[in-house]
């Protein structure tokens, strides 16, 4: 009888006890602003497969695209806030929080995107991705759209062919002192104007990657391209430091692997859709591209380089330099 009670007692405990389950996944929200079919859209999708792929349930990454959370101007303050964990905002972006990044806005700094890659990945590039660790964000790696070239309503061939004319540009002091070495007026204004300010000639031109130039249709609205690469538009993929490192480290371990890896993706389709894209607008007939000789780059080259000067003591002339640099393997 004491045997069959224990037993039925035993049985009762063993149901009462709670039974184990499976933690809850960590959600983290991967916000931008552009497309899903553009080099970031594709890069943040892949790394949501690769993490899907590599920790199962226990991280789940849901994208927002095309600024469904945030635009970029928004995105940083609300990751501080952790309403996002991911964003990749344009380099110029940042400001606010360091001046080191407006090295990417000087012009004429890297000759090729191989240069670009050089730096980025060298111990001063990526030291630059924990520039705001103290102001509570961590980049974890650079994604590429491209090298800028300009747009204009006339032939622009030698620097005296912009006096005077209007170009839009990003919200940013180095980009706005480009345009002024060549007695050009910089405009600042969104970048979703862009067409209509073309199109309705309140501006003469922009600069831009030829992604950006095929993808808004700016070259059907303006007569002439210069393939002048004298610039960059690149983008910080970034995170909050309190997010990141309240991960256990091998999730954290896991997540920067599979994140490495989309982003190698992301330049991929990058550098293929520069290409592709330029070759569109040729064919397109809509736009004439300009080709600059070795002797009409060199004269662009001349007057835009003091800006460098102009920032050295915002930026770092150690940085500039070490970025410069990167050139010579060219």
């Amino acid at each position: 009888m004491r045997i069959i009670t224990a037993g039925v007692a035993l049985a009762a405990l063993m149901f009462a006890m709670p039974v184990a389950k499976a933690a809850d996944p960590i959600v983290l929200k991967f916000s931008h602003v552009v497309a899903e079919n553009t080099p970031k859209g594709q890069m943040a999708n892949k790394f949501k497969d690769l993490v899907a792929e590599r920790l199962g349930g226990k991280v789940v990454v849901e994208v927002f695209p095309n600024a469904q959370l945030y635009g970029d101007n928004k995105v940083l303050e609300a990751m501080l806030l952790g309403d996002v964990h991911m964003a990749a905002p344009a380099l110029s972006k940042f400001k606010k929080y360091t001046k080191s990044l407006q090295l990417f806005d000087l012009p004429f700094l890297f000759k090729n995107i191989e240069a670009v890659d050089r730096f980025q990945q060298s111990e001063a590039g990526q030291q630059l991705l924990l520039s705001m660790k103290k102001k509570g964000i961590i980049g974890l790696g650079y994604l590429h759209n491209g090298l800028k070239q300009l747009s204009a309503s006339s032939p622009l061939r030698v620097p005296a062919d912009a006096h005077g004319m209007k170009f839009r540009i990003m919200t940013s002091d180095v980009l706005a002192a480009q345009f002024e070495a060549v007695d050009a007026l910089p405009v600042k204004k969104p970048f979703s104007e862009v067409f209509t300010l073309l199109q309705t000639r309140a501006i003469d031109g922009q600069e831009n990657t030829w992604s950006n130039i095929y993808s808004k249709k700016f070259f059907e609205v303006q007569p002439y391209i210069t393939h002048t690469d004298h610039g960059l538009i690149d983008y910080m993929v970034i995170t909050s430091t309190e997010f990141w490192t309240d991960l256990p480290e091998d999730t954290r371990k896991e997540l920067k692997a599979a994140l490495d890896e989309a982003v190698a993706f992301g330049n991929k389709v990058a550098l293929a859709k520069a290409e592709s894209d330029k070759k569109l607008i040729m064919d397109s007939r809509r736009s004439e591209i300009i080709e600059l000789s070795d002797d009409e780059r060199a004269k662009w080259v001349e007057v835009m380089k003091p800006v460098w000067k102009k920032f050295e003591s915002q930026i770092g002339k150690d940085l500039i330099d070490s970025a410069a640099a990167s050139n010579a393997a060219s």
